[in-house]
């Protein structure tokens, strides 16, 4: 089973984030920007919260808040549940369908080393399966 770890190396480290100050429109540019849905909020390098476009859609537009004078500390989603890189994509998914997000930070120690989501692990999933059918394959026709 892959692990963290594994898939942040596969896909790169690199994540976006923005501070709890920032405008709300200005995080949304980022967002549109590096095609991503979610954002984290860092306050002096530490983990404070994450901004995702489901936070918008439910805290800004149907609450009739504006982009453009609303910063992102007033809709961030305080309670981040993130993950280790050791643990396993069935552990990641596990806590994606039980928590209903799509982003997880990726901590070690206190430090943020990237980002998985939804799309990731299934990613993961699907070319792990495709190597077992392989495997499976190649032992009944024989060939290697």
């Amino acid at each position: 089973m892959k692990i963290v770890k594994q898939i942040l190396k596969e896909k790169g480290p690199q994540f976006w984030s923005v501070g709890p100050n920032t405008m709300i429109y200005d995080a949304l540019k980022l967002m549109a920007e590096k095609e991503i849905g979610a954002l984290l909020v860092l306050d002096g390098g530490k983990l404070v919260g994450i901004m995702s476009e489901r936070d918008y859609a439910r805290k800004v537009i149907l609450k009739g808040k504006s982009s453009l004078e609303t910063p992102v500390r007033e809709i961030m989603t305080s309670k981040v549940f993130f993950v280790r890189p050791q643990q396993t994509v069935e552990d990641c998914m596990a806590l994606m369908t039980d928590k209903h997000i799509r982003h997880l930070p990726v901590m070690d120690g206190d430090k943020v080393v990237g980002v998985i989501s939804i799309g990731d692990l299934v990613k993961a999933t699907i070319d792990e399966k495709d190597f077992l059918i392989k495997q499976l394959e190649n032992y009944i026709t024989g060939s290697r």
